[in-house]
């Protein structure tokens, strides 16, 4: 296993991720918990030793059964992360009434590493109020030693993510992001990381398969990275993407079974950077990915002075390729939510007037129609 330093501690480069585990009979609420015992043991005899839960995975299931599961462990065994669920507006009054519920589901008495979860354009406002007391109460428990390391998640925008970091910035040890090399240049992973280097903050990886699809690649992107390293998986290559950033300390993977959790622990038992070329390579599958669903929209922004109804069709376009490109999901949806009702897609009334300007000849009427018929 690859290790990393972290303020003395030894990390495992890969950490497990308890947001996808094995469950019972397709029902994300009933976790297979003999199978996931079997997986945290092998994982525990191959050297990860970082364990990631949260509030809301698996209806709220994960932070009990991870808790039982490392339960059996010496408590210096291991490091163990959870989030306080800020996904959910309406926990924001609940910081001390959730964080030892935490405690008490995890059957801890501390947390090596806490975050804000999900730091996003729907949320960011409600964590920057201090009359929820969020940040205080989370700093009171890392004085007393509850809480070893805190940090924080993001799935919004680099903006969002700036206004966190101006407020909390300097409290923030280590800083979650969604990185994989789809996202690299699709999500502005690239420059959110740049952001963090700014404020001196490790960077944390989820989703770096990018929820499987970059597992199941089309066939002409199979053979393109087969030519180069015929001995590698394709889920492989993504995590050798995530080695070669320098930036990168922990990668968190949701494996769902066991032999994706014994392919990935092979995968971290050798640091095997890419090189100028294969690097070049992951970049080109991720153009076809991107560019073979997304419309190329280039933000040039000539459409919203055309635009009667006043919408931000640059940022929608941007909603609707993440969207499409994804297969669906939650960011898209999530974004949509801090977006005014009288702003979001489904106020185009078709006029064109966007369309006879745009230099990218997008037909941004049937896009948008389209991206409304998505989110159903």
């Amino acid at each position: 296993m690859i290790y990393k330093d972290y303020q003395g501690k030894k990390l495992s480069a890969l950490g497990l991720g308890a947001m996808r585990l094995p469950v019972i009979d397709g029902d994300d609420a009933r976790i297979d918990e003999a199978a996931v015992k079997e997986m945290v043991a092998y994982a525990m005899e191959k050297g990860i030793n970082y364990y990631d839960t949260a509030w809301g995975y698996h209806a709220g299931n994960s932070e009990l059964v991870m808790g039982r599961a490392l339960k059996e462990y010496p408590r210096e065994s291991f490091y163990l992360a959870t989030k306080f669920p800020g996904y959910d507006l309406s926990n924001m009054p609940k910081v001390e009434e959730i964080f030892e519920e935490q405690l008490r589901k995890c059957q801890t008495e501390y947390f090596d590493f806490y975050l804000f979860h999900n730091v996003c354009e729907m949320n960011i406002d409600e964590y920057l109020n201090e009359e929820h007391g969020i940040y205080h109460y989370l700093m009171e428990q890392k004085k007393n030693g509850r809480i070893k390391h805190l940090g924080f998640s993001a799935h919004g925008s680099c903006e969002v993510i700036k206004r966190f970091l101006e407020a909390y910035g300097e409290s923030m040890e280590f800083g979650q992001l969604q990185i994989n090399y789809l996202d690299w240049t699709f999500q502005n992973a690239k420059e959110k990381v740049e952001l963090l280097k700014e404020y001196h903050i490790p960077v944390w990886v989820m989703e770096p398969v990018r929820g499987g699809s970059l597992a199941q690649l089309k066939e002409e992107n199979v053979v393109r990275l087969k030519a180069l390293r015929p001995e590698e998986s394709v889920v492989s290559w993504a995590f050798r993407f995530l080695q070669t950033l320098p930036e990168v300390t922990v990668t968190l993977s949701g494996m769902s079974n066991f032999q994706q959790l014994k392919e990935n622990i092979e995968t971290y038992e050798t640091e095997k950077l890419l090189k100028e070329e294969e690097m070049k390579a992951v970049s080109e599958v991720a153009y076809t990915m991107i560019h073979g669903t997304a419309v190329p929209c280039t933000a040039c922004h000539y459409c919203t002075s055309h635009c009667p109804q006043g919408l931000n069709i640059p940022e929608l376009l941007a909603l609707y390729n993440e969207h499409a490109v994804s297969g669906g999901g939650f960011i898209a949806p999530m974004a949509l939510s801090a977006v005014p009702e009288e702003k979001q897609p489904d106020a185009c009334v078709g006029c064109g007037s966007c369309e006879a300007v745009c230099p990218q000849q997008i037909k941004i009427s049937e896009t948008l129609a389209d991206f409304v018929k998505r989110l159903g």
